[in-house]
């Protein structure tokens, strides 16, 4: 998920036509050779241009030149869409009842940057989002370029690309086609996902926010499933994902560890790239002695690592055991687990981490 909101709300209609005339005054404004505001600017061109190309998903559904394998998985999520309203309490609005073709296969590239020998991420704060371990970007000749920059400056770098966000329901969030080339059911649950960042959203706490929004995936796909009828699904994804994910976390406690011990820099350095050499060295032997030689990560472990590239680990997990603890706590009524989740928000920060921590 990612988000980029750079305007105040002014109402949940009218943002989509003021957008048309702030869009061309953020761009003069770029123009003045200000780096922060030409970013601006590019956030809010791309957000126009995904807007403008809007279509309701029923128009093209009914479109005879909309090839057949789309009308379909479109059909399918106009259902997993009243699904999510009815049975999951979720959002009742125009969000995911329009379509945007972006004939590219992101919407966006984040660019996260650490320095060389931290694993503390560089931030940035938007107006509403609030703080986050990345900057995004609609064009990804523009994250590249944006990656080089950062590099030359010594950090590490790592660009990965988005299918979705969410503005918050500040405005009518399409279905995108980089969503709607993941299959149906991967549609529907990043449908639930985003739906769940509008239900409630916590400024400056992207843990919560995602581990929140991850359950509320997990769980709505889980009773999507059961009311189609469908056999729950397999442990063996899940369980891959949950072990990959805690060879990372185990290997970014080892790093934090270095840079925090008394070695100098240059054996900081050497003791980095020895750690990434045994996390592949761990990968591969949980691979080929547990997952039976599947090789679905191998991209991932054998592209070059740096500390930027683990960042992104944990942040859609690490609460999720809590909310599944507050959703049995509720008896799995949506409505009061969503009151106990803004109850939880409203919290200070480190009082929200600790009735979280008892949760789990």
């Amino acid at each position: 998920m990612d988000l980029f909101v750079v305007l105040k709300r002014s109402g949940p209609g009218p943002l989509d036509r003021v957008f048309r005339h702030l869009v061309p005054l953020l761009g003069i404004i770029a123009l003045s050779g200000c780096s922060s505001l030409g970013y601006y600017g590019q956030l809010a061109e791309g957000q126009w241009q995904l807007l403008r190309a809007r279509q309701p998903v029923d128009q093209v559904i009914a479109n005879p030149a909309t090839p057949a394998k789309l009308r379909e998985r479109l059909a399918h999520a106009e259902q997993a869409r009243l699904f999510a309203s009815q049975h999951l309490k979720l959002p009742d609005n125009r969000s995911y009842r329009l379509y945007t073709d972006l004939k590219r296969p992101y919407v966006v590239w984040n660019v996260f940057a650490t320095p060389e020998l931290s694993l503390q991420p560089v931030t940035h704060c938007f107006p509403i989002a609030g703080c986050v371990a990345y900057r995004g970007y609609y064009q990804q000749g523009a994250a590249r370029g944006a990656a080089a920059l950062l590099r030359e400056q010594g950090l590490d770098v790592y660009v990965s690309g988005v299918e979705a966000y969410s503005t918050l329901g500040w405005f009518d969030d399409p279905i995108l086609s980089s969503m709607a080339a993941w299959g149906d059911e991967r549609l529907a649950t990043l449908i639930f996902h985003e739906l769940a960042h509008q239900r409630f959203y916590v400024k400056d706490d992207t843990e919560f926010n995602e581990s929140y929004a991850n359950f509320v995936e997990q769980e709505g796909t889980r009773q999507w499933r059961v009311a189609r009828g469908l056999a729950p699904v397999g442990a063996d994804d899940s369980e891959q994902r949950e072990q990959f994910t805690r060879l990372i976390l185990a290997s970014r406690e080892r790093l934090q560890a270095i840079y925090a011990g008394p070695l100098d820099d240059v054996h900081k350095r050497m003791a980095k790239q020895a750690e990434f050499e045994r996390l592949r060295g761990e990968y591969k032997q949980v691979r080929d002695s547990q997952w039976n030689g599947d090789k679905r990560y191998d991209a991932w472990i054998y592209a070059p690592l740096n500390n930027a590239k683990l960042l992104p680990f944990g942040l859609y997990d690490q609460w999720v055991p809590a909310f599944a603890a507050l959703f049995r706590e509720v008896n799995g009524d949506w409505a009061r687990f969503y009151e106990r989740v803004e109850q939880l928000g409203r919290l200070p920060a480190d009082e929200r981490k600790a009735a979280l921590q008892r949760l789990m």
